[in-house]
């Protein structure tokens, strides 16, 4: 069907449209990674020398390669724990009925209208209460309640897609529950799963809100080290932090896209 002159305008009105969005959106990103260029201690726009001596600077600060393995680790565990909590809990809401579902789903997605602050200050409460100390396991448990949300969707989203004749096949062929679950349901549920836990791991290792309550110096992750040194210091080194930052989840999304394709796993197409 041949388009109108009507339809040329709408389509070309939407593109300028959507160009005009990201551009608004990337601005700032584009503002500070020209800013971590500069060659002097004060912050300026657009610099009068170029140089990369803040990138250099970030290898020589201690807190922030501490940080760094802090936050690989807590993003590490968190992902997982979430990714087995968050499957396990995905499947029981699909595939049972049962009188509280409707409550425990509601729980379950409560993280995402509780501020992030309230979480991490309510943990810290608690652990006090409880003589816990303020451990990287009580980091990791105040990561796990923020992202598991995202998990459960994600893999409640690939089990809504699924398709059940699959499993319904390998019983009617002898397949045990056990080994259909490991051979059928599993390896058709992995982008589901993968993406569940690439969101994960972004979101706990990029959280900050929730961490400043109960992180100490041994524990602090690379957003409190940042928070801390932005505090000390004016200098464009947290600038140029914040562009490796963009630019390695950036990466790391383009590659689970580009194997998993990430809108079908979401169901956005």
């Amino acid at each position: 069907m041949k388009k109108t002159l009507l339809d040329h305008v709408l389509d070309w009105s939407g593109r300028i449209v959507l160009t005009a969005i990201l551009g608004f959106v990337l601005l700032p990103f584009v503002v500070v990674a020209i800013a971590s260029f500069n060659d002097g201690a004060i912050l300026s726009f657009p610099p009068k020398a170029w140089s990369l001596r803040w990138y250099a600077n970030i290898f020589e600060y201690r807190d922030f390669g501490e940080g760094l393995v802090n936050s690989l680790k807590v993003a590490g565990l968190g992902a997982t724990i979430a990714l087995i909590a968050g499957a396990g809990f995905a499947y029981v809401l699909d595939r049972y009925d049962f009188a509280l579902k409707g409550v425990l789903n509601g729980v379950l997605m409560s993280p995402l209208i509780i501020p992030n602050f309230t979480i991490g200050l309510g943990l810290l409460i608690l652990s006090a209460a409880a003589a816990l100390p303020r451990s990287l396991w009580l980091v990791v448990t105040v990561h796990v309640i923020i992202v598991l949300p995202f998990v459960v969707r994600s893999v409640y989203v690939s089990l809504r897609n699924f398709e059940r004749r699959y499993e319904q096949a390998a019983e009617s062929l002898g397949g045990t529950p056990g080994h259909v679950l490991l051979t059928i349901t599993l390896p058709l549920l992995l982008p589901g799963l993968v993406s569940g836990a690439l969101f994960a791991a972004i979101l706990s290792f990029n959280e900050f809100t929730a961490s400043l309550f109960v992180v100490n110096q041994s524990t602090q992750t690379l957003p409190v080290a940042m928070y801390n040194y932005v505090r000390e210091y004016a200098d464009p080194t947290l600038a140029a932090v914040s562009v490796l930052y963009v630019l390695v989840v950036a990466g790391a999304l383009l590659l689970v896209h580009k194997i998993f394709r990430l809108e079908k796993v979401l169901n956005v197409e």
